[in-house]
Formats: C-alpha cells, structure tokens, sequence
C-alpha cells in the first residue's frame, strides 16, 4: 500500500509519550501536524483517541481497538488490523497513522512515508516509544530546523526506498 503515512514527534530515544500524554508540546510542531493531517483520514488506538479530547475538524478519524467506542457516531471503529488494512486499500486516499506506540509498530511495515518531528533531548520518564526502524531502508530529508523553549527539533519526511 501507498496511502501509510506515519507521523509523529520523537526524542532522542524514540520517546513518545507519558501516561497518556505527549512529553512535548510545540507550537510550530502543532502546527505542521495539522498541516500534514486536515482534510485527510487519521488512524489511532483507543488512547490516543480518548486522549485529544475531541474530535479533530477537517479530520475523518478511524480507531483501531478491541474495545466498544460509544457516542461517536462519526468515528469509524475497527477491531482487526486486516479488516483496516482491507479498507485502506480500498480507498485512494491518504491515510495518517498518529498513534500510540502499539498502533506505530503495526503499522510501520505498511507505511510508505513517515513525518518524524526529532526533539534532540531525552526524557527519562517516558512509558511510550516509537518502533525501532532500519534507517537504511529510507530516504531522508529535512522540511526544517527549529527552535522552542531552548530545546532544538527538526521535522523531517522518510520515505521508504524501492
């Protein structure tokens, strides 16, 4: 499939998250998350889900979970990675995968592209992480350098090589 696009903001050791919530918040960093997801289908685990709160506009959203999502009539529910697979592959569009962790290493094999927001600090803390993946297998390059909080970042776009 060619319609896999991951997207995340990892740290230094791949850290994603904190009970729930994500260690680093940056404005700018937001901001390219929305830009690369509006008018396009994003795809999450039941935490991540329950985690934003609500729904996202301009976002058609798809849970991934074993558990029953109630009281949303306009999120789609799944619960088989093939069955979501099947559907993905049957739709010419673009589908964002955001999370969480386990959500990321079932999806990496498939994806095609990833949108990684690189935080050069760590956090000890962290109980979330993104899957370890094979660098060589992708071309990288860099949409910018930024600066927040005396804390450095980049976001860069991998795309898997042929």
């Amino acid at each position: 499939m060619d319609n896999v696009t991951l997207i995340a903001a990892v740290g230094k050791n791949n850290e994603l998250g904190k009970d729930n919530k994500l260690i680093w918040r940056f404005k700018e960093d937001l901001m390219f998350f929305k830009a690369q997801t509006i008018n396009k289908t994003i795809v999450m685990g039941i935490n991540t889900f329950l985690s934003l709160g609500r729904l996202l506009p301009d976002r058609k959203h798809i849970v991934l979970t074993h558990q029953e999502i109630m009281g949303y009539p306009d999120v789609m529910v799944f619960h088989d990675l093939n069955k979501l697979l099947e559907y993905m592959a049957s739709h010419n569009e673009e589908f964002m995968i955001i999370g969480g962790a386990s959500i990321y290493r079932q999806f990496l094999e498939y994806a095609k592209k990833m949108y990684l927001t690189t935080i050069e600090e760590t956090f000890k803390g962290a109980d979330a992480y993104f899957p370890q993946f094979k660098k060589d297998e992708w071309d990288v390059s860099c949409l910018g350098e930024y600066e927040e909080n005396n804390i450095r970042y980049k976001h860069l776009v991998y795309i898997r090589k042929k």
